[in-house]
């Protein structure tokens, strides 16, 4: 059973924890750990984001594209440990924590249904940055969380998410923290 840390709204610890199944029953607040595959499109010079396609039985947004890699924060964790983490069990991408370049935190929070279930969230989610080179035949994909995964460009994603594309299930918050980093960073430049 996954337990997660209760956190205040700047995803700090309260001292109590709670199951996943209670957390998105009853919408308590958690923390999760998102992280951004980026590159430079070749030959072009944009930038290219990796985006996951979720598995078609997770509990929540099944068959759409979604962050690189994501998951939540487990009880006692730290976020750039579980960030490292996630981009293994997810993708087979093996990082230091050092590689991961913090890029800020934004809220998550909804009310849906999936699986004919309610799914209530409340998450800080903290924002990490890999812009090391990552080719698609060199992924080892989760076949429990993750169907397929993609290069796709920033802003037609940015503008995809706006529109409230359903096929994708990207955060905006995410997008927002992500375009914030890329605007400030020099690695582009």
């Amino acid at each position: 059973m996954e337990i997660f840390d209760v956190v205040d709204d700047e995803g700090r610890p309260t001292g109590e924890t709670v199951s996943r199944q209670e957390a998105h029953e009853k919408g308590i607040r958690h923390r999760t750990a998102h992280i951004w595959v980026i590159r430079r499109e070749p030959g072009k010079g944009g930038i290219q984001i990796l985006l996951q396609k979720r598995a078609m039985d997770k509990d929540s947004f099944p068959g759409q594209y979604d962050t690189s890699s994501a998951g939540h924060i487990h009880a006692g964790d730290e976020p750039r440990i579980s960030a490292v983490r996630e981009l293994q069990e997810e993708l087979g991408i093996a990082v230091r924590p050092e590689e991961l370049k913090f890029a800020g935190k934004f809220r998550v929070h909804y009310t849906e249904t999936f699986h004919g279930k309610p799914f209530l969230d409340d998450e800080v989610a903290f924002v990490y940055v890999c812009d090391r080179p990552v080719a698609l035949s060199e992924l080892k994909l989760q076949k429990e969380e993750v169907e397929a995964a993609g290069w796709f460009d920033l802003e037609e994603t940015w503008q995809a998410v706006l529109r409230h594309d359903p096929m994708y299930c990207v955060p905006r918050g995410g997008l927002e923290v992500l375009r914030a980093y890329m605007r400030e960073s020099d690695f582009f430049v």
